[in-house]
């Protein structure tokens, strides 16, 4: 492009530019974008924006059981409740997994035997002291 522009070039050092050199604005990069998939065959290139090859993205990772935190990092966010609140329908699959390892695990013989519900949990004494700890 640098060539192309000749004398009307402005060199700020930029990777990605206008035909000019000076930086892009989000009009820019949506005009590239759908000029660049028209030539896709089957995509409407007027449904598609940049955010949804971002939103594509974070899918295809959670899909393919990449966790939540190392989804964050890759799209930029400080913590992953950004994250879970931008895109809730794209992480559903991370979700759904935990829960069906959850279920597994609650459904398996035995899970229980660690606690047995309130009634049975120890009680401490008038004093305060631990029943099970030897004090009088």
């Amino acid at each position: 492009m640098r060539l192309l522009a000749g004398k009307k070039w402005i060199d700020m050092g930029l990777v990605f530019t206008t035909r000019v050199g000076t930086p892009l604005d989000a009009a820019d990069v949506r005009r590239d974008f759908r000029s660049a998939i028209r030539r896709a065959p089957g995509i409407d290139a007027d449904a598609w924006t940049p955010r949804e090859l971002r939103h594509s993205f974070v899918s295809l990772l959670s899909d393919s059981g990449v966790p939540i935190e190392e989804i964050s990092r890759l799209v930029g966010h400080k913590s992953t409740l950004a994250t879970e609140l931008v895109y809730r329908k794209q992480l559903r699959p991370v979700i759904q997994s935990g829960a069906t390892v959850m279920d597994r695990l609650f459904a398996a013989p035995g899970w229980q035997s660690g606690w047995h519900g309130p009634e049975n949990s120890k009680k401490p004494g008038p004093s305060g002291e631990d029943p099970g700890s030897g004090l009088v």
